[in-house]
């Protein structure tokens, strides 16, 4: 055997593994590409929910009063009369207002804070601190913080666009009334105490004065 055909068999064995080699890594074709395998139903669910549903509950809405409700519908329709009205800014604001006017009135210094409040709120509060002037009492307070703040109810009147919004708040507060002798005569100034209110805010919708008025008072 000459030393050319011993090349030509070197070179096909050669050949042949590397034929063998590749079909190992690669596999073979049948002439078509198997289907690629569909999600399972469960994972197609699942990709469904993180879709964003146009015309869904208003969280806005639904995170402070239960959807369907009364208060909820009136939400909704001071919303429609006033498209930038915002339920949770709202409350942000009546947060502010509770402890400014609560503060105001503990100090007897209600002529800050008279544009946020109605008429009659304004005159039953300056009825409390003036008997407690009468009395010769000196208060001292002290505004902690909110343990709670909710949504308590809402009206509508869609005639006269007039919405009222009531909050619950209980606060904590440090106060004391001490007599022209210095004597202490109601609170404790170390002890905090809860006071506990649902105050009940107006304001015409769509109306360029953008302040809601205390109109209403309770516990």
């Amino acid at each position: 055997m000459n030393g050319s055909i011993i090349q030509l068999l070197v070179l096909a064995g050669i050949a042949i593994f590397l034929i063998l080699r590749l079909k190992s890594v690669l596999g073979t074709r049948d002439g078509f590409e198997k289907p690629p395998v569909a999600a399972p139903q469960s994972e197609r669910r699942n990709r469904r929910d993180f879709e964003v549903i146009e015309g869904g509950p208003d969280r806005d809405i639904t995170d402070h009063a239960p959807e369907g409700s009364d208060t909820a519908r009136a939400l909704a329709e001071m919303k429609k009369a006033e498209p930038s009205f915002n339920v949770s800014g709202f409350l942000q604001g009546a947060r502010g207002a509770y402890e400014m006017i609560l503060m105001a009135f503990e100090k007897g210094d209600l002529d800050s804070v008279r544009p946020f409040m109605s008429r009659e709120v304004f005159d039953a509060f300056s009825e409390a601190v003036s008997a407690r002037r009468s009395r010769g009492l000196t208060v001292t307070a002290e505004f902690l913080g909110l343990r709670e703040l909710a949504l308590d109810s809402a009206e509508f009147d869609g005639n006269t666009r007039e919405g009222e919004i009531s909050v619950r708040f209980v606060g904590e507060i440090v106060s004391a009334a001490r007599d022209s002798a210095g004597e202490l005569v109601e609170g404790d100034p170390k002890r905090p105490r809860k006071q506990r209110d649902i105050w009940t805010f107006a304001r015409k919708m769509g109306a360029s004065d953008p302040n809601w008025q205390l109109v209403a008072t309770g516990e």
